[in-house]
């Protein structure tokens, strides 16, 4: 066993001013907030409205409160990963943009795109580079400007995202009992289908016509995503607790990816759990990708006691899927 074991020691968020609220987006589209509201569970979204600001500019908001938050200078810093599919540019990485902007000197990193996964891969990433001994003090920035990539002129997938940031420090324990436990990881490629962007890469680089076809918006098929989220998600959370022999009674909280309110329903029912033990704040943020998870945490964080087991659970664009165990370290 590791005598290493990774631990969020502290987190802080930053969200935009503006609310996007359902009332709103009817005057932009035809839905409405009880359309809203029965299919996916959302009531507003912050939305980062200023031209010139991206991705960056809140993960430098919320690594700079995070370090006045736990009293660490910049150069105390040795890695800084983003997770995020919303980068300032393709590139450099906006976790270098971050690190510049923040006076973080001493560290090296980069950015990990994960889909609404975002958070699993990333966390389990810094995890890994923490328990190795040669890591002390790392950031874990999810940021998401998901509002500039999606289509106002789309009643299906316009009432569905926000924007936020949030950064966590995630330190070494000698404490075994707590900090990161376990992930399980699944990525298949169907999702390529079914939940894209098609320009803007590669493959269809940008041109006049791709912007007149509005091919740099999200593309997604709603029940394709559905049907394969909800059977997923489902399934690798109760893998994570028949593995560690956990019963519902063992998990304080789970807290999911905040993406639809019938799939997180689902997953709780799955795993036997009552409605005080499921985590959510789809209603007033939105999906904001791979961000979602950390700004669940951040949001109940003083609901959290040390030694609390948390299961996270997410899925999104790749297919990607996962779940983390992890016990609550202060």
């Amino acid at each position: 066993m590791n005598s290493i074991r990774a631990k969020i020691s502290g987190i802080e968020a930053y969200l935009p001013e503006y609310i996007l609220t359902n009332d709103e987006l009817a005057t932009m589209v035809d839905t409405s907030d009880e359309w809203i509201m029965s299919r996916v569970g959302i009531k507003e979204r912050r939305i980062l409205k200023q031209n010139g600001l991206g991705t960056s500019f809140m993960g430098e908001q919320a690594v700079k409160k995070l370090l006045a938050a736990t009293h660490t200078a910049p150069e105390e810093i040795d890695l800084l990963i983003c997770a995020t599919v919303s980068p300032d540019m393709l590139f450099p990485a906006t976790a270098n943009i971050i690190s510049d902007k923040c006076g973080i000197l001493n560290a090296w990193g980069y950015d990990i795109n994960a889909g609404c996964c975002g958070f699993l891969y990333s966390f389990y990433t810094v995890a890994n580079f923490i328990e190795s001994g040669r890591y002390k003090k790392a950031i874990l920035v999810c940021g998401e400007r998901m509002s500039g990539m999606t289509d106002y002129q789309d009643r299906n997938t316009c009432p569905l995202f926000g924007d936020a940031a949030v950064a966590m420090l995630i330190e070494p324990t000698s404490d075994v009992s707590l900090g990161f436990k376990d992930a399980i990881m699944h990525v298949d490629g169907v999702g390529r289908h079914y939940l894209y962007q098609t320009a803007g890469g590669s493959l269809y680089p940008p041109t006049a016509e791709t912007v007149e076809k509005r091919q740099h918006y999200i593309h997604q098929e709603g029940q394709q995503v559905f049907k394969y989220a909800v059977s997923r998600m489902a399934d690798v959370s109760v893998q994570m607790m028949e593995k560690h022999n956990l019963k519902a009674e063992d998990i304080a909280y789970l807290i999911p990816h905040q993406a639809n309110l019938r799939i997180i329903d689902a997953t709780g029912r799955r795993m036997g759990l009552t409605n005080d033990k499921i985590l959510i704040n789809i209603e007033k943020f939105g999906n904001t990708a791979g961000t979602s998870i950390p700004l669940v945490l951040w949001d109940f964080k003083d609901k959290f006691k040390k030694g609390d087991n948390l299961i996270f659970s997410a899925f999104g664009a790749g297919f990607t899927w996962g779940s983390i165990f992890y016990t609550w370290a202060y």
